[in-house]
């Protein structure tokens, strides 16, 4: 890989030097129900942290009397509600570490998490962040679970790295959906502090903002295959997960056709623009709202398909009736996968389904 100290050579600093020091940065919001389990998928880690950080964000319930109840295990820093930007930079500010990873409240670790990470770093001290695959379980569906990338994917994407768990940058992983989640990212804190951590004026997409801003550093980036955590999806609680309306995504476009220029990236970014966009109109029309997605569409139409673009500016003038066509054709597609698809699993003591977590 040539010489390696040319990328991040405070990254490679530390990896030759010293073990890894690395904070867990957890942002929390009337969390009772979830926090306990989250902490302690972190405090169960094989490669433990060294350092786990509960940012109370002016939880009104028994938050904070949880995490207070792990002791010196867990630190908690108490402040306002300010949303979960400002929650992770209060982490970030407070963290003892060189390397910064993120949970989600009501989510979880797998077990194996920072030590595959930590693996990849050591063999690659040129990266300074690296993210992973990782579950998402329905919630209000019976906690049906599923990777976010199954095996066939896995091996797609690999096709698509420069070298085993590497991307020559984000953009090209982003664009073949190996992008990762908040949840499996681990970042060199010195990175974030160039890249400016958080937007604590945007409410939604501020982790794609983030991640988008250390790509136009040039920085290389790591990925995981094997599933590092849990997204649980329906969970109330969380503070990330929050609907995106047309203001928020007109203005997250705009800011980032401008920073993607100014650092020479804008063609790459315009590739990860079309699929961020298409499922955010996605989102709007299934919730109705035509006249927002026929304002976004104008404005960036060609940064989307255009088959995908006169389908959304047609359907907008109905949304019902363009989301009962969306959801038959998915139907249809679903059916033809299952005629398909071969059994991979006996459904034996070691299916993921079966064992008991």
């Amino acid at each position: 890989m040539g010489d390696v100290s040319r990328y991040c050579p405070h990254c490679v600093w530390i990896l030759k030097n010293r073990r890894m020091k690395i904070s867990v940065i957890i942002p929390a919001y009337n969390a009772q129900r979830h926090i306990g389990r989250a902490i302690d998928s972190v405090l169960k880690q094989a490669r433990p942290a060294d350092e786990v950080i509960v940012i109370d964000d002016g939880s009104a319930d028994r938050t904070a009397d949880i995490v207070r109840s792990y002791g010196g295990r867990v630190m908690l820093i108490q402040q306002p509600n300010a949303g979960v930007s400002a929650a992770r930079n209060a982490g970030i500010a407070a963290a003892a570490g060189d390397w910064i990873a993120f949970l989600d409240a009501d989510d979880e670790w797998l077990p194996e998490k920072l030590r595959l990470q930590c693996e990849l770093l050591e063999r690659n001290p040129q990266l300074c962040w690296v993210g992973g695959n990782y579950y998402r379980c329905a919630c209000l569906a019976e906690h049906a679970q599923s990777a976010q990338m199954d095996v066939q994917k896995q091996t797609d994407v690999q096709k698509q790295m420069a070298y085993p768990g590497i991307f020559e940058d984000y953009f090209t992983a982003y664009c073949c959906q190996a992008a990762g989640h908040a949840d499996t990212m681990i970042v060199l804190k010195s990175a974030l502090l160039k890249a400016g951590l958080f937007c604590e004026s945007q409410a939604v997409l501020e982790d794609d903002d983030l991640w988008l801003r250390l790509a136009y550093m040039n920085l290389r980036y790591g990925f995981v295959l094997e599933p590092l955590a849990v997204y649980h999806l329906g969970s109330e609680q969380s503070l990330s997960k929050r609907y995106a309306d047309s203001m928020v995504i007109d203005d997250y476009v705009a800011r980032h056709l401008k920073f993607s220029e100014e650092a020479g990236k804008q063609p790459q970014f315009r590739r990860c623009a079309c699929g961020m966009l298409s499922h955010r109109i996605h989102l709007l029309m299934t919730c109705g709202r035509g006249r927002e997605v026929r304002l976004l569409v104008r404005k960036y139409g060609d940064l989307l398909a255009f088959s995908f673009r006169w389908s959304c500016l047609l359907g907008s003038l109905c949304p019902p009736l363009w989301n009962y066509k969306e959801n038959l054709k998915n139907n249809t597609r679903g059916l033809l996968k299952k005629r398909k698809a071969q059994p991979f699993c006996n459904g034996g003591s070691t299916c993921r389904q079966n064992v008991k977590r």
